[in-house]
């Protein structure tokens, strides 16, 4: 047996760090409420649905959406709306991550939700409060759960390019993917229910062609793919298909019923037929971790209730992910640029 050795005093000092960074962001997390503009913006839930509700009448894919935006800002920096951000000569923007560049989607809603707290309560909302507040309209409209949703974030005036190119990747394998989310304090109850807003929404072909001809440069495709679903997806998605018309061929993240919330994503899943390399790995990756979220799915796919419950609480705490809180940040009038720019 090797000798045990004690942990050196850089590696003692990084951990003391990253605990301390943990303590910071969840103290901030505790100033938030659910009643935080009860009086400078009362009308402000119901604002967010009308704009909301206004552009999935025109566009049924916008609640899947701006929920997809809310989770890749906080994934980056904490839930600050530094996503939100345009391209500067001196700042580069987060959507020019592989995550977001092309894929991202539904920034005139938050604009129009924007312009509209704007005339009703001038510089009190947040931009990143308002894609918390999105989230969770959205999610309810497509007929999922509803959450109270914690308030009082911050805008941050920078934006990360280099944290958006670590977002959780749908060819990540699940060890990498589980550690993104547990290194921000989400489990793997969390991983797994915020996985399910795939319920909603659409894929583009390139995010898992390399599933259907050469899988993992074995030019064979993925053999956890049910055949027939298989060859429906190449139908869809031929080998030799352009990036160019990538986005007029887009792919239900669930077939069963792409546009509304239920658990049929996990159904989906457990009959070998996730989309993205991402979902199906939950339940056929054992030499990656699959042990402990398979059993999950299985629960998720059984009952709904617990579903809906989970996603709910793993929603409130993504949202808790290093809020700018009190002094920190701004609150910007535009979405888009900082204050002043």
């Amino acid at each position: 047996m090797a000798p045990h050795r004690a942990p050196t005093a850089a590696a003692l000092a990084a951990l003391m760090c990253a605990l301390l960074a943990v303590a910071v962001a969840g103290a901030r997390a505790q100033e938030l409420s659910t009643s935080y503009y009860d009086g400078s913006c009362p009308h402000v839930y119901d604002t967010v649905r009308r704009v909301v509700q206004e552009a999935r009448v025109a566009d049924p894919r916008i609640p899947a959406s701006l929920l997809r935006l809310h989770f890749h800002d906080c994934f980056v920096n904490g839930c600050d709306g530094s996503l939100l951000l345009d391209e500067t000569p001196t700042m580069p923007s987060e959507m020019g991550a592989p995550a977001n560049n092309g894929s991202a989607r539904g920034f005139t809603v938050v604009d129009d939700i924007k312009a509209a707290l704007e005339s009703a309560c001038p510089g009190v909302v947040s931009c990143a409060d308002i894609l918390a507040l999105a989230a969770e309209v959205s999610v309810e409209l497509a007929g999922g759960p509803y959450w109270r949703v914690m308030l009082g974030r911050r805008d941050g005036m920078a934006a990360n390019l280099e944290g958006a190119r670590n977002l959780p990747s749908p060819k990540d394998p699940l060890h990498l993917l589980k550690r993104k989310f547990a290194d921000l304090g989400l489990d793997d109850t969390d991983f797994v229910a915020l996985q399910g807003a795939h319920t909603i929404g659409r894929a583009q072909c390139k995010s898992f062609q390399g599933r259907l001809y050469n899988f993992s440069g074995t030019e064979q495709p993925d053999p956890t793919l049910d055949q027939e679903y298989l060859a429906a997806l190449r139908q869809r998605c031929p080998a030799a298909a352009s990036d160019d018309n990538d986005d007029e061929c887009l792919n239900n993240l669930d077939p069963s019923s792409p546009d509304t919330f239920d658990n049929g994503y996990y159904a989906t899943v457990l009959g070998n037929r996730g989309l993205l390399r991402s979902d199906q790995v939950m339940v056929s990756a054992p030499e990656e971790g699959a042990a402990s979220t398979a059993p999950i799915v299985g629960r998720f796919a059984a009952s709904q209730a617990e579903f809906f419950r989970s996603f709910a609480t793993a929603m409130i705490r993504m949202g808790n992910i290093a809020p700018l809180t009190g002094s920190m940040g701004e609150v910007r009038r535009n979405c888009r640029v900082v204050n002043g720019n």
